[in-house]
Parts: structure tokens; C-alpha cells; sequence
């Protein structure tokens, strides 16, 4: 079977699975749809609150049906790098808007957190739960029923995924989703790592991490290196939901701004008023969901995306496994080497290529679908694509072929010749359940770790054991009740330091853990998600100092190699967790801890 056919047959396979559910969903989308403007159902007091702030030419507009109202949903805030960016965008929308003959309006905003602000902080259990809660807050921003199209300013690592999420409740609404853009390249990202391992070591201070981490991190943007936040990029863009070529210019430029106006016209150029009616919940489909998987894949992106991609194809009605976007991963190369994978960060990522030539290269590799719908309409589907873009002369976007190579051949490479003939990511099963690993930053030597087990219920409990200099030997470290039950499902992303360290010095150290590590886990394997969590009975909770523990990233099987009938006449440890239940908020989200799902069912609340 040719590599096409495979990803067919797995496409194929998906739709089976879904179709029941995705059924339901287009019956419920299309029942929803009028093809014209809701506004005039409306009693004429509700009318009046909806735009009663308008400007009495707005007010006329919107007071007919036949001018298109374009819905903006946002997530600015101005103390987020990333999201700083869109204070400015509904300006810009609404003045395009108007050039285009229509209206917009500020729908609603949604949370923006930064799990770089909590890494390691109470704050982090609520990073996972805020992907619903951003899904939610969209439903309600959508609910007055006052817009023919949407568009979704969010960049980082849940605010996607949950805008994502509210967008495909309403899939009888087109969407365009509006990035902001990665900050400019700052200290490379492989000294940054370096100083981080220099300060678990206890070799430079808090000021030299400090100024390490400020010179890193250190405008207007996105962070460069390849985690969750850049790969919902990637995402968003071989899905179709971006303008071609939009996911890595930079903010602040003149062609960033000249792509948030297009995005904003285009928009309303999709609405049921006119002839290219492109509901996002009929243009999301299950070959836009495996375009995404492979996306995935091939540029080494987030583990986080094997929860987000399930709760997001869930939201469409679509049923996406573990096991499918493992299957994947078995036919799809890994193309590109962007940090963690790799010294290159996004901007170098753009500068080779980014993903016009990532995009073609794969459909020239017959590994994603081609005639799929986008944003962009048209009959080039996803070809279309395969593009870099330009400011032209007149301040709008004109769009090249993108070049024929890679002018980074050690950030972009071909089908032919991958850096790796897998995808970086890689589904573990065993006696200790089921579990995702990313390899494509791990060397190829330290993809099977055979090492008795050290059990901690907290990554505090590591970094303590870690500083009292404890760990100096080979082992695998069970961090456990981390779990979406337990305490949200953090990062343990403060891990990687420490371990790395033990790494370097020649020990054979690995981390299983039913917790996250995030689109940034590194060198170290770590086999994260695992399921069932302790708290539902898992054997994660079941494991004791010293239980040998197999973790084989090759053929995929994370064991406990001890009698099972021991390991089941265990108990499960009894171990106190109420101090995840208060403090930082945590006192509201008792209700998403207690309906939470699996992590590979999503991870959501919505019992999708």
C-alpha cells in the first residue's frame, strides 16, 4: 500500500468511525443555517440592545438584511507577548469591513493565559481546563445571534484549541481565524535550555537566568521556539482556517496588518449573503482533521495536540484516536528541525520556507488532501497554499509560488530525504495503559529505557530529590496523580532542567507521568498522558520504588515488568490532593475536575 493510500485508508477509517456523530452534527449545523442574516428574527428591543452603541450608519446597515455583520471574538490582553499584538485588530476590522460593505463588532473576549507565566505555579492547573472555558466564552460572545461570519484573534497554547472548539459549535457561521505572529528572533533557544540546566545545577544565579530568560523572551509575539503556541499556527494554516501563508510574520510589519485586513474581508466575502457560503462546521472536515495530524507530525509539533486535536475534532462531530494520529505517524517523515527539534526557531522556520513549502512538499508527497475546502475558497483547495506572501505596492497581499528548495536545508528538508521516516510523535501502549511519546528531539539511543522506577506524587517532590542530590543514577521517574481528575493535567515542563542534567551526565533517565510536558518537552523521553490516570485506578498509582519500568519508543509499549497479579492485588495508594482543590482559582474548577474526560478522549469537559 502506497504511502496516499495509507493515509486514506486511515481517512477512511476516521469517517466510519464518525459517522454516526458527524451525522448528527450536519443535521444540527444545517438546521441552524438560514443563509440569511438572523438579525431580522429578532424582536425589535432585541435588535436595538445589539446595536445600540453602533454609529447611525451602522445602525441603518445592521437594522436591514442584506449587510453582512462580522462577529470579532478576541483574546487580547496586553501583558501576554502573543496576544499583546490584537489590541489594535478591531480597528483594523472594522475599517476593512467597512471598505467591504459591511459591519463588525467586538463579539466577546475570551481568557488568555500564559503557560509560561504559571510553568511550575498553582496557576498551571488551570491552563488545560481554560481551553473549555475560552469555548465557552465564545458560545456566549456568538449567542446574541447578531453575525453572518466570525473571525478568532488567538494565538497560544489552549486559546486556539477552545476558539476552535466555540467556532465549530456554531459551525453554520464561516470563520477566519487572525494570528498575530512569532516576536523577532531574541537569545537563541538552545542557550537559553543551557541556562536553565546551569541554574538546576546551582552553577549561575537568578539574575543570570533572569537576563537569560528577558533576552529570550523579549517583545511583541509569539516565543519562537516550536512548542504548542506555533504549532497551532502550523494548524490553523494546513486546516485551511488561516490566509495563505499568515501564521509566522512577524507583528507590527505592514504585512502583517495588510493580512489581518484581507482575513477581515475575506470573511465576509464567505457569508451566506453571497455565493461562496463556507460554514466552518462543513469545511472542517475528517481530511482537514488527518491534513492537521500530519502537519503535526511533520514539523515535530506539541504532544499537547493529541488532546486539543481530539476535543476539536470531537466539537465537529468527528472521531478522532490516539491510535489513528499514531498510525499517521508511522507514514509521514519528519521535514522539519525547528527547537526543540532542532537550533532553528520559527522565524528561521519562515525564512527556509515555513508553510508554503512544507505544505507542498507534503502534497507533492501525496500525505495530505488536496481537494479540501479553505477559507481561501476556490478550486486550488489546499494547494493554494503552497505560497509565500508579499506586501505589494499598493499595501495589499500579492502571493508567490514558494521557492522549489528549502533555502535552509538543515531547518527544511523534502519527503526523500527526512530527518527522521516517522513523525515525532508516537502512541505507547502497555500494562501501565496507554500513553504519548515525542521523539523527534530525543536521540535515537535513548528511545528505550529499561531503569527501575522512582515515585513521586508531585514534580516538587523530584526537584527536591533532584537538589538533595538523590537521583544521580539511572531510573524512570513516575510523577504521578497529575492527571486531568486530580489537579487539571499541568506541564511538568520545570522538569526538563533537572532532568536533562542527570541526562548529560551519562545516566539513563526517563519520565512516565499521567501529567503534561507540553509542545516544549525536549531530549529527555517522556512518556506523558498516560491513561488511566492514578486517580481512576490507573497502575501509574500502583507502581513502587524500585519496579523495573520499560519504556520502548520503537515499537510503542510502556510496561511495569512485574507479576500482574501482584500489581493488581495492590492498592491504589491513598495520597492527600486536597491542597489542588483551593487556592488561585482552583476552588471554581471542582465541577470540570469531577466531569473531566480521559486525556485521549480530549481531555474535555464537554463529554464530547
Amino acid at each position: 500500500m502506497t504511502v496516499l493510500q495509507r493515509v486514506k485508508s486511515i481517512t477512511n477509517r476516521i469517517c466510519e468511525q464518525s459517522r454516526p456523530t458527524r451525522d448528527v452534527y450536519l443535521d444540527h449545523l444545517r438546521e441552524a443555517a438560514s443563509r440569511k442574516p438572523k438579525r431580522t428574527a429578532l424582536a425589535c428591543a432585541n435588535l436595538a440592545h445589539g446595536f445600540a452603541a453602533c454609529s447611525p450608519s451602522d445602525k441603518a446597515a445592521l437594522a436591514g438584511d442584506v449587510i453582512a455583520n462580522l462577529g470579532i471574538i478576541t483574546s487580547y490582553n496586553d501583558m501576554l507577548s502573543a496576544h499583546q499584538p490584537f489590541e489594535t485588530y478591531p480597528q483594523l476590522i472594522k475599517a476593512a469591513a467597512k471598505e467591504a460593505g459591511g459591519v463588525a463588532q467586538v463579539a466577546g473576549g475570551v481568557p488568555a493565559m500564559c503557560d509560561g507565566v504559571t510553568q511550575g505555579q498553582p496557576g498551571m492547573e488551570l491552563s488545560l481546563f481554560s481551553r473549555d472555558v475560552i469555548a465557552m466564552a465564545t458560545a456566549i460572545g456568538l449567542s446574541h445571534d447578531m453575525f453572518d461570519a466570525a473571525v478568532y484573534l488567538g494565538v497560544c497554547d489552549k486559546i486556539v484549541p477552545g476558539l476552535v472548539i466555540g467556532a465549530l459549535t456554531f459551525g453554520h457561521l464561516p470563520a477566519v481565524f487572525i494570528p498575530a505572529g512569532p516576536m523577532t528572533t531574541g537569545l537563541p533557544n538552545d542557550e537559553k535550555a543551557k541556562t536553565r540546566q546551569l541554574y538546576a545545577e546551582g552553577k549561575v544565579g537568578r539574575e543570570e537566568l533572569l537576563e537569560s530568560e528577558s533576552k529570550s523572551y523579549h517583545g511583541p509575539g509569539t516565543c519562537t521556539f516550536y512548542g504548542t503556541a506555533n504549532s497551532n499556527q502550523m494548524l490553523m494554516e494546513i486546516m485551511g482556517l488561516h490566509m495563505p501563508g499568515s501564521s509566522f510574520i512577524n507583528p507590527g510589519t505592514p504585512l502583517r496588518e495588510a493580512l489581518t485586513r484581507e482575513a477581515a474581508k475575506r470573511a465576509l466575502a464567505i457569508t451566506a449573503l453571497g455565493n461562496e457560503y463556507t460554514p466552518v462546521g462543513e469545511m472542517i472536515d475528517e481530511r482537514s482533521i488527518v491534513n492537521g495530524v500530519v502537519g503535526l507530525h511533520a514539523t515535530g509539533g506539541s504532544t499537547n495536540h493529541t488532546m486539543h486535536l481530539v476535543a476539536m475534532a470531537a466539537a465537529a462531530g468527528i472521531k478522532l484516536t490516539w491510535q489513528d494520529i499514531s498510525d499517521l505517524s508511522d507514514v509521514v517523515p519528519l521535514l522539519a528541525r525547528v527547537y526543540p527539534n532542532g537550533l532553528a526557531d520559527v522565524n528561521h522556520f519562515h525564512a527556509a520556507g515555513g508553510m508554503g513549502y512544507i505544505i507542498r512538499e507534503l502534497l507533492d508527497g501525496g500525505l495530505l488532501h488536496e481537494d479540501v475546502k479553505t477559507v481561501w475558497g476556490g478550486s486550488e483547495g489546499l494547494r493554494a497554499y503552497t505560497i509565500e506572501p508579499k506586501l505589494g505596492e499598493n499595501g495589499t497581499v500579492v502571493r508567490e509560488p514558494v521557492a522549489a528548495e528549502s533555502a535552509d536545508k538543515k531547518v527544511l528538508s523534502t519527503c526523500k530525504q527526512p530527518f527522521q521516516v516517522t513523525g515525532g510523535l508516537k502512541m505507547l501502549k502497555g500494562n501501565l495503559g496507554t500513553a504519548v511519546i515525542k521523539t523527534s528531539a530525543v536521540k535515537a539511543d535513548r528511545h528505550i529505557i529499561e531503569a527501575p522506577a522512582i515515585v513521586f506524587d508531585s514534580q516538587a517532590a523530584l526537584q527536591d530529590a533532584f537538589k538533595a542530590g538523590k537521583l544521580d543514577r539511572d531510573f524512570v521517574a513516575i510523577v504521578r496523580f497529575q492527571g486531568p481528575r486530580a489537579n487539571g493535567m499541568p506541564e511538568l515542563h520545570k522538569l526538563t532542567p533537572a532532568l536533562g542534567v542527570l541526562q548529560d551526565r551519562g545516566h539513563m533517565v526517563a519520565l512516565v507521568t499521567d501529567g503534561r510536558m507540553s509542545g516544549a518537552s525536549g531530549k529527555v523521553p517522556a512518556a506523558i498522558h498516560v491513561t488511566p490516570e492514578a486517580l481512576d485506578g490507573g497502575i501509574i498509582g500502583k507502581i513502587r520504588d524500585g519496579d523495573v519500568v520499560r519504556l520502548d519508543a520503537e515499537i510503542g509499549t510502556l510496561d511495569v515488568l512485574e507479576d500482574p497479579e501482584v500489581l493488581a492485588a495492590r492498592p491504589t495508594p491513598d495520597v492527600d490532593i486536597s491542597h489542588n482543590s483551593y487556592g488561585m482559582g482552583r476552588e471554581l474548577f471542582a465541577a470540570f475536575r469531577n466531569v473531566v474526560g480521559r486525556a485521549d478522549h480530549g481531555a474535555s469537559v464537554f463529554g464530547l
